[in-house]
């Protein structure tokens, strides 16, 4: 017991150095090569290179604070979603918020065009990322609707995968009809990107972010409880009703703002819960939150390491593709480790 104490901090220092590291790296990488020094000098404000402090400040800083705002974001709505449905194989985007902005982009890029509304001001005004947003929330409140009727957390979960469903088909269908030029406009959205959020929109990205992961924070002694099962947890005097929502609003909070301002980022929400139950051997969430947070930031800023590397053989990879090559064998690991059991 004594030495899983020593473990559990000097992992946590790990990640946190990690993530410093690679952040560090993040910003010297690029299509642009700039060495530290004056990367450094950027930093300080004593930039004698205003093209230099261009890049470095409102590029590259940005996109490392959002791809950590992303991973922290993905990984503590999917660590709560894996607690609350007590499914392994459960994520971020299981309640359909992905789904939502998707529709919303859909609408907003194939069917506004052909509809010839597109032009309308507040449409204008508010972009992919607020028709996005916009999509998530209404996701957002139906589903706590539902929740309100429905006692069994596995019904809700069932009503989720059946309103993605249902939106998929939807998006299917507006694909179908729309324009080439719409429709890849809609593709790159969908492909995920931190590198397009510009430092007016991280002014409401870090700040929604926040709140989010606060309510993560909340709820962790409910999560707890939860692992033991909701009747214990009511015979416990266990608000279901009033943690479920909090965890669906924290979760629509995180995942739906990083879809609207990133575009749909897979598996860094389904695997790094994982691997943080993993590394840190516990299912304590006073551990475990904070552990799935530092890994999902560290996982992001290694996928945009990546792909700033390959940029520069010309290549631009979608970062979906590298979350999605780091995701996918953890996720195998997870599911042959439990039929073994």
């Amino acid at each position: 017991m004594q030495s899983r104490d020593i473990y559990t901090p000097i992992l946590f220092i790990a990640l946190v150095v990690g993530c410093v590291a690679a952040a560090i790296v993040d910003i010297l990488t690029g299509s642009t090569e700039i060495p530290f020094e004056r990367v450094w000098a950027t930093l300080r404000g004593v930039a004698e290179d205003e093209t230099i402090a261009t890049i470095v400040l409102r590029m590259r800083l940005p996109k490392v604070a959002v791809a950590v705002a992303a991973g922290a974001a993905l990984s503590a709505s999917g660590l709560q979603m894996q607690t609350l449905f007590r499914n392994p194989l459960a994520g971020p985007y299981v309640l359909g918020v992905n789904s939502g902005a998707s529709l919303g982009v859909a609408l907003f890029t194939l069917a506004t065009p052909m509809l010839g509304i597109s032009s309308i001001p507040w449409l204008v005004s508010a972009g992919v990322t607020g028709v996005a947003w916009i999509g998530s929330a209404m996701i957002l409140l139906l589903v706590m609707w539902l929740s309100r009727k429905i006692r069994n957390i596995n019904t809700i979960l069932i009503v989720g995968m059946m309103l993605s469903s249902a939106i998929s088909a939807v998006v299917g269908i507006l694909q179908y009809i729309g324009s080439e030029e719409a429709l890849k406009s809609f593709v790159v959205w969908t492909m995920g990107s931190v590198s397009t959020v510009t430092v007016e929109q991280l002014k409401v990205l870090m700040p929604v972010v926040a709140i989010g992961l606060i309510l993560a924070v909340v709820v962790v002694k409910p999560l707890n409880i939860l692992l033991l099962g909701e009747g214990y947890a009511r015979t416990m005097g266990l608000n279901i009703k009033r943690s479920r929502a909090i965890v669906f609003l924290s979760t629509t909070l995180l995942a739906g703002t990083v879809t609207a301002f990133c575009g749909p980022i897979g598996f860094i929400g389904l695997a790094m819960p994982h691997v943080a139950r993993i590394t840190f051997r516990t299912a304590d969430h006073r551990v475990l939150m904070p552990a799935a947070m530092l890994w999902g930031a560290l996982s992001m800023l290694l996928c945009t390491v990546v792909c700033d590397v390959v940029a520069r053989s010309g290549v631009m990879l979608p970062v979906n593709t590298i979350t999605s090559l780091l995701g996918i064998p953890v996720i195998i690991y997870v599911v042959l480790r439990n039929s073994h059991r």
